[in-house]
């Protein structure tokens, strides 16, 4: 496999979980940065934490959604991430899905 036939199949796989991102992104009520991944959960528990002076974080995500493109199966159940690098916890708007009726033309 060359050079180029290996950044074509990397390419090709990152459209296809971007487009597998959008497809299923209003399904989840959080999104969650850490320094290694991004998840997308229904759940989310950060508790800060501290052993030896240094301070770390304790993340906990339920019904979550892991961008990994390497990944076979990125729909987990729980997750339990421990780190001393910044989390970044956001909740998403949940739009409404129905749309408001506008002006009839006749």
């Amino acid at each position: 496999m060359s050079t180029e036939d290996l950044e074509k199949y990397e390419t090709e796989m990152e459209l296809q979980l971007y487009r597998e991102y959008r497809d299923i992104v209003r399904q989840f009520t959080y999104v969650v940065e850490t320094e290694r991944r991004f998840y997308l959960a229904n759940a989310v528990d950060l508790q800060v934490r501290e052993a030896g002076g240094e301070v770390y974080f304790e993340l906990k995500l339920s019904d979550a959604w892991v961008w990994d493109m390497y990944r076979p199966a990125r729909f987990v159940r729980n997750v339990r991430v421990l780190t001393f690098k910044d989390v970044n916890v956001e909740e998403l708007d949940k739009p409404d899905l129905e749309l408001p009726e506008g002006p009839r033309l006749t």
